[in-house]
């Protein structure tokens, strides 16, 4: 591996042809599509947002989020029943949450070791990602339970759309692939090979004009950039010899990108045009999961807990350090820690639509946790608190809230834009 901070000039001229079968799943993959693939277009430019997030542009900037903020529920949604939905990953199963009651008023099986539960681009089905499975399972969120079979696919450890809507990008952790499919049916239609100079791929994010994407290398402790029209690797970024990186979330002035860094324990600051680390702020033990508030202000820190070893193997731990710390996008400092009484181990989620609820899978305490935000949008995140622990299967991971603002979503547990 290389040293830590060093950029590695790599830059890929992929040539990959087409294929007649994804290869690697225990099951048949769906019937492929043999043209080629379009490139996509990015979307239009969203509107101009308030001043940078840094308060040193005069100009204005874009926010990524304006048309997510609180309450700004797509017609599509809005009459969606409030609930959450939790993959355990070690039983197979969906717990299903009422977010009025905080009670589970529904389980379901769907396949082996599901990861993230993943909401469409289009907002109208809710995809299961059955890892081990090789399936995604899809839940209609009108009626809050499955919604017929799952569709072959292979290794879908996690799963995102093109910021136009074009393309369904299948992260195949395992295997060292993202597979660009039809977002409605899965028909293969490129995979495009990170390499093991991205063992690991799994949470990715996008720019703000939808012209690239940067995943996370977990195993590899590097970055990966995505060139979304043409489909290939644009280079990698080196974050250091034990790093390993989790989630990823651009700030709301489309500039600077938050990466979870589970083994440094805090967040790594990325340049994203220049591909360059610019900083990192300390947060706590196993920095995981990352969900901006819905006033824009700040990003919620999912800080797991578990202490580890600089080869990326765990001490036994058991997450006494659990947390959530909030950092302000302001000023890329920590504001306010919401400490678990009696430890805990925070993973992945989402805030709930008006942003006064935070919801987190207790990875290795098998539980869900609701923490209040501080009002409305994550108003005054200083009186933030844990309200309640929620208990659920084995092993629960990336859970989805819905419904969420937003006009279209960009995957993992809802990315909306």
């Amino acid at each position: 591996m290389l040293a830590a901070g060093v950029v590695t000039a790599i830059v890929a001229v992929v040539a990959v042809a087409l294929i007649a079968s994804g290869g690697g799943g225990a099951n048949a993959e769906a019937s492929h599509d043999h043209a080629t693939a379009s490139s996509p277009r990015p979307p239009s430019h969203l509107p101009a947002g308030p001043a940078s997030a840094q308060g040193d542009d005069p100009q204005p900037a874009v926010d990524v989020y304006a048309h997510a903020h609180g309450g700004m529920l797509s017609p599509v949604v809005k009459d969606d029943p409030a609930l959450v939905y939790v993959p355990n990953l070690a039983d197979g199963t969906v717990s299903v949450i009422d977010q009025q009651s905080l009670r589970v008023v529904a389980s379901y099986r769907t396949g082996r070791a599901p990861q993230h539960v993943v909401p469409s681009w289009d907002l109208r089905t809710l995809w299961v990602n059955n890892n081990l499975g090789n399936s995604l399972s899809p839940i209609d969120p009108r009626t809050g339970r499955l919604a017929g079979p799952a569709v072959p696919v292979a290794d879908p450890y996690n799963l995102y759309f093109t910021p136009d809507g074009t393309n369904a990008m299948v992260i195949a952790e395992a295997i060292h692939r993202i597979d660009f499919r039809d977002p409605h049916t899965f028909a293969l239609r490129h995979s495009l090979d990170v390499g093991s100079l991205c063992a690991g791929v799994n949470h990715v994010d996008f720019s703000p004009d939808g012209t690239y994407a940067i995943a996370t290398c977990e195993f590899a402790g590097r970055l990966v950039k995505i060139d979304l029209v043409h489909q290939s690797v644009l280079g990698y970024l080196d974050l250091g010899r034990s790093a390993a990186p989790q989630d990823i979330k651009i700030e709301p002035a489309g500039r600077i990108w938050y990466v979870a860094d589970m083994n440094a324990g805090g967040v790594d600051l990325i340049d994203g045009d220049a591909f360059t680390k610019i900083g990192f702020v300390p947060t706590g033990p196993e920095a995981h999961g990352m969900y901006p508030s819905r006033d824009g202000r700040y990003l919620y820190v999912a800080n797991r807990g578990g202490m580890m070893t600089s080869d990326m193997v765990p001490f036994p731990h058991h997450g006494d350090q659990g947390s959530v710390s909030v950092i302000s996008f302001a000023t890329r400092k920590i504001v306010a820690t919401w400490p678990i009484p009696g430890g805990g181990t925070p993973d992945m989620g989402n805030v709930n639509a008006d942003g006064t609820r935070l919801w987190l899978s207790g990875r290795r305490s098998n539980v869900v946790y609701v923490f209040d935000t501080g009002g409305q949008g994550g108003a005054d995140p200083t009186t933030g608190r844990l309200l309640t622990e929620i208990p659920v299967g084995h092993e629960p991971h990336g859970l989805a809230v819905w419904p969420q603002p937003g006009r279209y979503s960009l995957g993992h547990t809802g990315i909306m834009r």
